[in-house]
């Protein structure tokens, strides 16, 4: 099989696993995570690595490298925060429109961090109930779902249906801003 015709088979699943992965690291588009999965099994395909394998196992290859990679990448990752910069300027001393022009080595477009901020505001405050904005929280600390769990009072399964009633919520808002 030609890599080609394996990423024609592998891509839709793979995007699902990105899709996924990405509601807690949302610093990193879709398309730059599908790229370095696909970089990912291109380096296995060409050492030979994918000859015998079946299709459940590389995906989990792909996810397993997302998920180191995104680790290694929020610790590098300098996020900025508006509500920081309109802070400390007292009684507005510089324009804010200067905000909206900044630019950074470690974050190359903050426009679209301001789109994700403003999208994520939007689906907080429509139709997600406070224990639902509540395990957001836990999930953008960090914490594992077991973690999230404890803290909520409830399973770990319990955590992962709660993530689904909200990515199905939000779902709605994600789409219309494509």
């Amino acid at each position: 099989m030609c890599f080609e015709e394996l990423v024609i088979k592998l891509s839709p699943v793979l995007k699902r696993i990105i899709y996924r992965i990405r509601v807690r690291y949302p610093f990193l588009g879709e398309d730059d995570l599908f790229q370095e999965a696909l970089i990912h099994l291109w380096r296995d395909f060409q050492k030979g690595l994918l000859e015998d394998k079946t299709d459940s196992y590389m995906l989990q290859g792909c996810y397993f490298h997302l998920k180191n990679y995104l680790r290694k990448v929020k610790d590098k990752n300098r996020l900025v925060s508006i509500e920081a910069l309109l802070g400390e300027r007292q009684g507005g001393q510089e324009p804010y429109d200067s905000l909206f022009f900044l630019r950074d080595e470690r974050n190359s477009d903050v426009r679209s961090e301001l789109n994700n901020k403003m999208l994520a505001e939007t689906i907080m405050n429509n139709g997600l109930t406070s224990r639902e904005k509540y395990l957001l929280l836990l999930c953008s600390d960090g914490l594992t779902t077991r973690q999230m769990g404890q803290r909520l009072g409830i399973s770990h399964v319990g955590v992962v249906k709660m993530m689904a009633r909200i990515r199905e919520k939000s779902s709605k808002y994600l789409d219309s801003g494509k």
